[in-house]
């Protein structure tokens, strides 16, 4: 039991908090139809990262948060940019950006590396969940700090998403009305874009950026797919989400034992892959209950 506590229960908690955090931010994404800035920010803020990290001379957490949340706003405003003066459209505006951000990510992280200063681009990719210990468990204050992290954005998005619930309603389902009553729904966007950036940066080292865009996107359409109801859609994207982390985590550490081998499953990756399952049988699901019969669709406030 005590090996339990000090490998397996921070692991699972970093999953938990993670995929949670996500599934949770996911949903205003998915509503506003920007599912795709969620895949942007979380690829676009790794040459923040690192530029974090290349100026700290080590993995500390304020200089890479700093990094990631500027890198979040560089990547918005040059997305608005190349729309409104490329006169294209929204998912080709965002796949240009990331995907020029992300390479200058990776570039840097190759710079990096030639000035041995050491960053693993598996860390960013994949995580390292694996590597949470709580060796001095059951002692709270000897927590990982990325727990701590995660639990702390965590906290202020579920604090930030209870104080402003009518006004992201109607930013979300009515901007022009949310203007016009005094709400500036650019405003709650922008805080979006900044918690989901805040997102990936805790998450990233614990999970990997692959984790937070699969948990961005899986359990929220997954719930979506599932309800028309405003809260219970974040209420069962946030489960979809923990109970993913715990599968796959079990997935990836005991799966193999029963084919007789004697390695293990990236945690990160299987959970990735169990979200990725959640969401076709939601789809599955919903077909059923859209053949079902005519429903009525609740209003966002019900």
């Amino acid at each position: 039991m005590n090996l339990f506590w000090q490998v397996d229960a921070p692991a699972l908690m970093a999953a938990g908090l993670a995929s949670g955090l996500c599934a949770l931010l996911g949903n205003f994404l998915l509503l506003r139809g920007e599912s795709l800035l969620g895949d942007a920010i979380a690829h676009a803020v790794l040459p923040g990262i690192v530029g974090g990290f290349v100026l700290a001379g080590a993995l500390a957490a304020p200089a890479m948060l700093a990094g990631a949340l500027a890198a979040a706003l560089v990547a918005a405003g040059t997305i608005q940019v190349v729309r409104r003066f490329g006169r294209i459209e929204p998912g080709a505006a965002m796949g240009a950006v990331f995907t020029v951000m992300f390479a200058g990510g990776v570039f840097m992280l190759e710079q990096a590396a030639a000035q041995n200063l050491h960053i693993d681009a598996d860390c960013v990719l994949y995580g390292q969940l694996e590597d949470i210990l709580w060796l001095e468990a059951p002692d709270i204050g000897a927590l990982p700090r990325e727990i701590w992290t995660l639990a702390g954005v965590l906290t202020a998005a579920v604090a930030a998403v209870s104080l402003l619930a009518k006004e992201i309603r109607l930013a979300i389902f009515d901007p022009a009305f949310a203007a016009a009553l005094g709400f500036r729904p650019g405003l709650i966007h922008l805080g979006l874009v900044l918690f989901v950036a805040a997102a990936a940066i805790a998450s990233f080292e614990a999970v990997g950026s692959i984790l937070v865009i699969a948990m961005l996107i899986c359990p929220p359409a997954a719930a979506r797919l599932m309800t028309d109801d405003y809260r219970m859609q974040i209420l069962l994207s946030v489960a979809f989400g923990v109970w993913s982390a715990f599968a796959g985590y079990g997935l990836a550490g005991f799966a193999p034992a029963l084919f007789g081998v004697s390695w293990s499953l990236n945690a990160a990756g299987c959970i990735a892959c169990v979200s990725g399952f959640v969401l076709t049988a939601a789809a599955l699901a919903g077909r059923r209950r859209a053949s079902a019969g005519p429903h009525t669709a609740s209003l966002p406030g019900t």
